[in-house]
């Protein structure tokens, strides 16, 4: 299998080692395009690949969009006309991307993933949307699935509605609480302080740019906004009624689990 990786950063790179890994039940090659050549470059260098102009008339067996959320639609039609097959992306937003595929790949493989961690710290769960499958998309997804990720099905309205709360709003909270607070010494820290202070050093660590395309796709921060200020103007009753609340909510989803 030919594959195009569209967008030569850190999921791009990450898609193209798992489909051509030799525990991969693909027999892939891979080509890189990104809108900066060099970056392109560098991502083939040291793997098995090559690299294509953006503006290439070159076609494959299958495009893989690796592209910010934000541009998807626009790269979907660009590059459409290259797939040969199949055509799938792991941006991290669904609903306009695999409506995009359906208008511009009608008669391609399609399917959206959505790998849920950054690069550094495979392997680990990916939401997965087959729109159309086919030989080519199962064996993307066992590629996946062989690299040690639990690969799941979900809908593009449900994983959507899903990353305004576990992506948006967590990390909305999280650097909403490292803004607000002071650093302290170690010895201050209690266990919920600790924990949320590792855990900010996790979001912290990743591309700006990458999470404000989170905050510009998903609406959570506006919920946790809301809520943090329910929470600093409560009453006592208020705030006993808040905390019940989160409790119940709490067992709520482990209940769903």
């Amino acid at each position: 299998m030919d594959i195009l990786v569209v967008g030569a950063g850190e999921i791009g790179r990450w898609i193209a080692d798992t489909v051509s890994a030799a525990d991969s039940p693909l027999d892939a090659t891979v080509a890189f395009a990104d809108s900066d050549p060099a970056v392109a470059a560098d991502a083939a260098a040291g793997r098995d690949a090559e690299t294509v102009g953006v503006d290439a008339e070159t076609t494959h067996d299958a495009v893989c969009l690796a592209v910010p959320m934000s541009a998807v639609p626009d790269a979907v039609a660009a590059y459409a006309p290259r797939a040969e097959r199949a055509i799938f992306d792991v941006s991290g937003e669904m609903t306009d991307a695999v409506a995009a595929m359906r208008d511009h790949a009608p008669d391609c493989e399609r399917a959206s993933y959505h790998p849920l961690f950054a690069p550094p710290r495979v392997p680990g769960n990916v939401a997965a949307v087959v729109d159309a499958g086919g030989p080519l998309i199962d064996g993307i997804g066992a590629a996946i699935e062989a690299g040690g990720n639990d690969v799941f099905e979900t809908t593009p309205a449900e994983h959507d509605e899903a990353m305004e709360t576990v992506q948006a709003g967590a990390h909305a909270a999280v650097l909403a609480w490292r803004l607000a607070g002071e650093a302290v010494r170690d010895e201050f820290h209690t266990p919920v302080s600790a924990a949320l202070d590792e855990v900010a050093d996790t979001v912290t660590e990743g591309s700006p740019a990458v999470y404000a395309e989170i905050q510009r796709a998903f609406d959570g921060a506006d919920d946790v906004a809301a809520a943090a200020g329910e929470i600093a103007d409560a009453d006592p009753e208020a705030f006993a009624a808040l905390y019940e609340r989160a409790r119940g909510d709490r067992e709520g989803r482990e209940r769903h689990e």
